[in-house]
């Protein structure tokens, strides 16, 4: 009873004209088009007795090349559900985001960017992303105020990477299948393979070394980090009634006797 729309259908002419794009037809009839579009797709689905439908695109809420353009996290992520919400007739019940440290997301973006022709950012570039005030709560209040009344769940890759059983039996409320497969899709290049990928000037620039690629220094990766420790922080509090964090439901909770950690006997040096 779980239906699912991946990016074979989604990219393939499905949500053509929920989003502006220049044509010699306006922009209002495309969106139309498409809102019919969707809707004959969902009555088709419910008539092979789909009960549950999970559309998944990373590009739905932006596109990393935008991110780095503009040098900040989804900075449209508002209109852009906005118009997927209209175009869907308020059928959406439930938004799940999954959200990374930011160290590692702008790592993971340059590499990308890198590997496709792009010069290897410069430092201004790498400090103006370290400083960047919009981090994830931006995100998820952009999505609230967006989708007013819909659930966003909130599911950090840190937990949830490579774990897609699980992920699809928290979506589906429903017990996912245990078989699975440990693939790595998209996969950053490694230092190694990155210099041999791209061209020579580039290659140049890049460290030497193996490895992965880490192109912000220590005092930049540690803004980075603070911004993702209090987007979380920010989130198990409650996120302002926005949006719920989800925990990894295989790890037990500490009860009312936590396990003792400390072994070490005696006073440590300089301590009474």
């Amino acid at each position: 009873g779980i239906g699912f729309w991946g990016p074979r259908r989604t990219r393939n002419g499905l949500l053509h004209g929920v989003l502006p794009t220049p044509s010699v037809v306006n922009s209002t009839a495309l969106a139309k088009r498409a809102q019919g579009r969707i809707r004959m797709n969902l009555n088709h689905s419910r008539e092979r007795g789909i009960q549950q439908l999970i559309v998944s695109d990373e590009n739905l809420i932006g596109s990393t090349r935008t991110n780095l353009r503009l040098g900040g996290l989804y900075s449209g992520v508002g209109e852009r559900l906005a118009r997927y919400a209209e175009a869907f007739d308020g059928q959406i019940s439930s938004v799940a985001l999954n959200i990374r440290s930011l160290e590692s997301y702008w790592t993971s973006a340059l590499t990308y960017a890198v590997t496709r022709g792009h010069r290897v950012p410069s430092h201004l570039q790498l400090q103006n992303l370290a400083e960047s005030s919009r981090s994830w709560r931006d995100v998820v209040s952009d999505i609230a105020c967006a989708m007013p009344g819909v659930e966003i769940q909130v599911l950090p890759f840190e937990i949830f990477c490579g774990r897609p059983e699980l992920q699809l039996q928290l979506l589906s409320n429903c017990e996912a299948p245990r078989n699975h497969a440990r693939v790595r899709l998209n996969a950053s290049l490694r230092l190694e393979d990155l210099r041999a990928h791209v061209l020579t000037n580039t290659a140049l620039e890049l460290p030497e070394g193996e490895g992965r690629w880490r192109p912000f220094d220590e005092t930049q990766s540690a803004m980075l980090r603070e911004n993702y420790a209090d987007d979380l922080m920010w989130l198990a509090g409650g996120g302002d009634g926005l949006a719920q964090l989800i925990q990894d439901p295989e790890h037990q909770a500490v009860g009312l006797n936590p396990p003792q950690t400390d072994v070490t006997r005696g006073r440590p040096h300089g301590k009474p």
